[in-house]
């Protein structure tokens, strides 16, 4: 079979299996992780699927409100480190940065740039998405997955949801979109991080890291209700009140505390990588479960 023939059948199967869907209820945007099969993992081409879907609401003047959804049992299981599906030595169309792109360098110049772009850069900008954003979280929400929920601006939780950041265990002080200490509160990121044990909806909802606490049968339903009691609000309005919380928690330190953060990050990666030889420290998807 010629490289054109399988890179035609490759775009059937992604027309035909997309990695993010979108649909519209009205003014509400519904955009929804889809790779159930591994617990929604984050590869490079479903984050770059799920920027074009936020691009497509902001621009639709209909859209007044957009929810982000992961399809099956769980919301995500985090960035892809072991899926079929893998894809971090590719490259993509980048613009969330203006990095140069990570494929052909070596070591912490390909995982700087890669990440800069992929991680830390896009959920940065979906975080000043002006128009409202609500994260529908069922199951599990861990590690990369904390960075989709924590960008958007609401979390409505099922009952049967829980949180960990579990990389600590590669010898990594949190993800990339390191946004802790400000939803979760110092001591308790502190617990959160040292631990790696899962939060549970009902501590999650204590701690302030969740907006409301559901029973799974009504997650959709409560959410989209919620959805589109803001809808109703005017356009203009909604975006400057999420510019103005967004600057003053910024101005608290969370850009900057972030930019921090995002080197440790990155001395973790290339300590591990000289010393072992693999900048995730020897941990898969079966170590970190």
């Amino acid at each position: 079979m010629t490289s054109t023939a399988n890179s035609q059948q490759g775009d059937i199967a992604a027309a035909e299996n997309p990695v993010v869907l979108y649909r519209k209820d009205g003014a509400v945007a519904v955009v929804t992780l889809n790779r159930p099969e591994y617990r929604n993992a984050q590869n490079s081409k479903m984050t770059y699927a799920l920027d074009a879907a936020f691009y497509r609401a902001a621009d639709d003047d209909e859209v007044r409100v957009i929810v982000l959804a992961g399809a099956g049992k769980h919301f995500s299981a985090g960035h892809d480190i072991g899926t079929p599906g893998r894809d971090m030595h590719e490259s993509f169309d980048r613009h969330a940065g203006l990095w140069w792109d990570h494929v052909g360098k070596e070591g912490a110049e390909s995982r700087y740039a890669r990440e800069s772009e992929v991680y830390l850069g896009m959920c940065r900008r979906w975080r000043e998405l002006p128009k409202p954003t609500i994260a529908m979280v069922q199951g599990a929400c861990i590690a990369g997955a904390l960075m989709l929920a924590w960008c958007c601006d609401l979390i409505v939780a099922a009952d049967d949801a829980f949180f960990a950041d579990p990389v600590v265990k590669m010898g990594i002080p949190g993800v990339e979109y390191f946004a802790h200490p400000f939803v979760m509160g110092p001591r308790f990121a502190k617990e959160f991080l040292f631990t790696g044990d899962r939060v549970y909806a009902d501590r999650a909802l204590q701690l302030g890291m969740v907006n409301r606490v559901v029973p799974r049968a009504e997650l959709e339903t409560e959410t989209m209700a919620l959805a589109a009691r803001i809808a109703q609000m005017p356009r203009l309005g909604l975006a400057l009140t999420k510019k103005a919380v967004n600057q003053v928690e910024d101005i608290m330190g969370l850009q900057t505390g972030m930019d921090s953060v995002f080197g440790l990050h990155h001395v973790a990666h290339a300590h591990n990588a000289e010393v072992g030889g693999d900048p995730l420290g020897g941990q898969t998807i079966k170590t970190m479960k």
